[in-house]
């Protein structure tokens, strides 16, 4: 029987990725994916629009959160990941490190947007890997299916919230205090038309 050696990554060769490759390193591996394309990024966008107002800056809601895209988070099983938009009470992170320090705080919500380029990393290994380092609420955009699953860990696992979808206007957690239109998310055209 052959032995495979497994080598861990390194930080330096996630640093040495071309700029249009994201990596993430996770327990030794590196994971790659090319950057985001425009109808992902303008989702992501979309989900940030919507919460930084109400929970971020308290504008029509409560506060109580920092609401990033694609932040650089470490921890020691994690060198670095970055989900596409993750948010932390500010319970849990009472200020943003200065500079550009990384985020050393597990996020207590993730989402990820889904494409083809990394549908399967997502959904295999880092669902396992927020669950097992304690991410409280996920959430899952599939623009192709445009649908938003939304998730809360429950005792190590994953328990389904809801999936939803096309126009829903929905309250999800952990951002109940207010309505989501998800039909905004899917457009691919400027609002009220072209002029």
């Amino acid at each position: 029987m052959d032995h495979v050696t497994f080598r861990k990554a390194t930080r330096a060769e996630l640093d040495a990725l071309p700029e249009d490759v994201k990596g993430e390193l996770i327990d030794g591996v590196l994971y790659t994916q090319p950057r985001p394309r425009a109808l992902h990024m303008n989702i992501e966008l979309s989900v940030m629009d919507e919460l930084r107002g109400p929970f971020q800056r308290r504008r029509n809601g409560p506060g109580g959160w920092w609401i990033l895209a694609e932040p650089g988070v470490q921890i020691p099983r994690a060198p670095e990941f970055s989900p596409d938009a993750a948010g932390w009470r500010w319970a849990h992170l009472p200020a943003l490190p200065a500079g550009n320090e990384p985020i050393r705080v597990i996020p207590d919500w993730v989402c990820e947007v889904l494409s083809p380029s990394n549908r399967n990393y997502d959904l295999k290994v880092k669902r396992r890997f927020y669950a097992e380092i304690g991410v409280e609420h996920l959430w899952y955009i599939d623009p192709e299916a445009r649908t938003l699953a939304v998730s809360r860990l429950h005792e190590g696992r994953w328990l389904e919230l809801g999936v939803y979808g096309d126009n829903d206007r929905v309250r999800v957690e952990p951002f109940d205090a207010i309505e989501i239109d998800l039909g905004e998310w899917w457009s691919e055209h400027p609002p009220g038309g072209l002029t």
